[in-house]
């Protein structure tokens, strides 16, 4: 199903790659997704499971082929292709043999007011930086501590 985005209209768009070792992926994440996009928290792009075989060899699917659509259709009900069939190979080359990864592209819909104020008001953001959840811990740990 085509969308109908204006670019200025649009949140903030990420790119996330989560590894599943020993191909454990369940689908679990899927009502976590729906969740998510829902209530406005995100809006689902795009979506791909790719996975290297124990042999070596790579499969990619898409939200399109009938085992991801199963579980994900819901999710990215519309959505364009953020993802491509080079990114996705390159995230297949990069997986242990006998892993898989799955590849989202999400709009921060909740950011979208603040992403278009920014733009009207000729405003340009210059870093963007996620912390990681070790520092986070050793943060909450510490007040913890006092």
């Amino acid at each position: 199903m085509p969308i109908d985005l204006k670019s200025d209209a649009v949140g903030p768009v990420d790119v996330a790659v989560v590894v599943f070792e020993g191909n454990r992926f369940n689908g679990e994440i899927a009502p976590a997704l729906l969740e998510l996009q829902a209530n406005g928290t995100v809006r689902v792009l795009d979506l791909a499971l790719v996975g290297r075989s124990p042999d070596g060899s790579v499969d990619v699917v898409e939200l399109e082929d009938a085992r991801l659509t199963e579980a994900f259709g819901p999710v990215a009900g519309a959505r364009f292709d953020l993802l491509s069939d080079k990114d996705l190979h390159a995230v297949a080359d990069s997986l242990a043999p006998g892993s898989s990864a799955l590849v989202m592209a999400w709009e921060n819909s909740w950011a979208t007011r603040l992403a278009t104020a920014l733009r009207q008001s000729h405003g340009e953001m210059v870093l963007l930086e996620r912390i990681p959840r070790e520092d986070v811990e050793r943060a909450i740990a510490s007040l913890d501590e006092q």
